[in-house]
């Protein structure tokens, strides 16, 4: 069996050192790269299962090379963990808001990140269940293509948002706490703090428009998707 291949453009030395190794021992192919120009061009030649994308790099910033990636049809749907050392809510959001799929702020343990590689492999492979089709006012959504759309409008959604979305309308009228919606962008042995939940849903809100109102805020417990319009 072919091991998964990830690209990890990164360039502290001793950083990109260390998530090689964990990667290798994790079971995964692990190609690095230094630059953002030559991390780009790798990307499009070797069309990785993942990528690593550290926020700040020489050539090309790590946002500039997310935008690209997310904006192509050939690329889009090779998922993105960024890595920083901005902790700042903003740098989060603006990140998620360009197609990233999880966020990573620096220090961080390895283990930790490639648990997070782990949880999204796997939510691009998982037989879905349920209908396949959901209409919810203007909105469509198809779960095997992994799209909604707002009539014939496609909307762009990161695998945790459409994970995030999917969960709390399989479950309308019932409040879900930010630790089950945790369940949605990674898997239980990985750290993330709660407040990240809040920012991907705040994407998914943006991203909806103005008349998105169905996600209800449950203050001091998560999210309702509303059992009627």
């Amino acid at each position: 069996m072919q091991k998964p291949h990830i690209l990890l453009i990164e360039d502290e030395e001793d950083i990109a050192a260390l998530i090689k190794l964990q990667g290798e021992m994790s079971g995964y192919k692990v190609l690095v790269e230094v630059d953002g120009l030559n991390g780009y061009n790798a990307i499009t030649r070797e069309k990785p299962d993942l990528i690593i994308l550290d926020l700040m790099l020489p050539g090309q910033s790590g946002l500039d090379i997310c935008r690209k990636v997310k904006s192509s049809p050939e690329l889009k749907n090779i998922p993105v963990i960024m890595l920083s050392a901005k902790s700042e809510e903003l740098d989060i959001v603006l990140g998620l808001e360009l197609g990233a799929d999880d966020y990573v702020t620096k220090p961080f343990s390895p283990k930790v990140l490639f648990s997070r590689v782990r949880a999204v492999l796997r939510r691009g492979k998982e037989p879905e269940k349920g209908p396949k089709m959901v209409n919810f006012g203007s909105f469509v959504m198809d779960v095997d293509k992994y799209s909604v759309r707002k009539g014939d409008t496609p909307i762009a959604l990161t695998l945790s948002e459409f994970g995030i979305l999917k969960r709390l309308m399989q479950n309308r009228g019932k409040v879900l706490t930010r630790n089950q919606l945790l369940d949605d962008v990674q898997n239980s042995d990985s750290f993330i703090i709660d407040r990240n939940i809040d920012v991907h849903v705040a994407a998914l809100r943006k991203k909806m428009g103005p008349n998105f109102h169905w996600i209800e805020t449950v203050r001091g417990i998560g999210y309702r998707f509303k059992d009627e319009d």
